[in-house]
């Protein structure tokens, strides 16, 4: 089965940023691939990212958050980002802001 991949603005955003074309188009290759098995790729969140799958991308830098949609058979990308652990920029303590904001 095929799954319909989503991008959020603010993920194609994240997605943009990012400078070095050979990176951005291997993470760009890594969301593109979510459309086949999503379930099986990346690994489910905790805490308030709960319901939320992380997906590393362009080695171990970057990840991929996204969400399924079973019933809609759709993935929808929210965050792209780079892990920077203890960094504000940390890719998953930007998705924890945007899910506060309730932008997620």
């Amino acid at each position: 089965m095929t799954w319909r991949v989503l991008i959020t603005p603010a993920a194609l955003e994240m997605l943009k940023g990012i400078t070095e074309r050979r990176i951005r188009g291997q993470v760009a290759k890594t969301v593109s691939d979510l459309s086949e098995d999503p379930e099986m790729k990346g690994k489910p969140l905790l805490g308030e990212l709960a319901g939320f799958r992380s997906l590393r991308a362009a080695g171990q830098r970057y990840r991929v958050i996204y969400k399924i949609e079973k019933d809609q058979v759709i993935v929808v990308v929210v965050a792209v980002g780079r892990r920077k652990e203890g960094d504000r920029k940390d890719i998953y303590s930007l998705a924890r802001k945007l899910f506060e904001q309730k932008l997620l």
